[in-house]
């Protein structure tokens, strides 16, 4: 079995992705880029992968204030299905609550210009901390 050495993460939206990458050895997220919502979009994911070593994708899963299934969160599992059928990464889900509100903000703080690929990447990237945060003792065991 191959050491897994990157991981990426995705801010499923119905325009466009946001997406951030994160080396398992320094688990530093930052975005890398967006991709469009297109027929294409599992192939691109996957030559995305390729592109960083990463093996695992991390999808962020909207939820409703109170922890409760919205439509959204079932077009995103409706996403993780095709995805997991479509590439041959390992894939998680991770609760991506108010993370584009929190990249929202954070962009504004900085006083320039950005744009909702801005924010999405972003986003992406809160997303995949909360995940590395949360699952560093799984990890440790995947990287082994």
């Amino acid at each position: 079995m191959a050491i897994i050495k990157n991981i990426l993460a995705l801010d499923v939206g119905q325009v466009r992705i946001g997406v951030a990458v994160a080396s398992l050895v320094a688990k530093m997220p930052r975005p890398l880029t967006t991709i469009n919502s297109s027929s294409e979009v599992y192939a691109d994911i996957q030559k995305l992968a390729d592109e960083q070593d990463a093996q695992i994708i991390v999808v962020g899963l909207p939820r409703g204030l109170d922890g409760q299934t919205t439509e959204q969160t079932n077009i995103t599992d409706n996403f993780i299905m095709e995805l997991k059928q479509n590439t041959n990464l390992q894939i998680y889900k991770q609760d991506e609550a108010l993370t584009s509100k929190k990249a929202k903000e954070e962009l504004e703080s900085k006083g320039r210009p950005y744009s909702k690929e801005d924010i999405d990447a972003l986003a992406a990237t809160y997303i995949l901390e909360d995940f590395l945060h949360e699952n560093a003792d799984r990890l440790k065991q995947v990287q082994q």
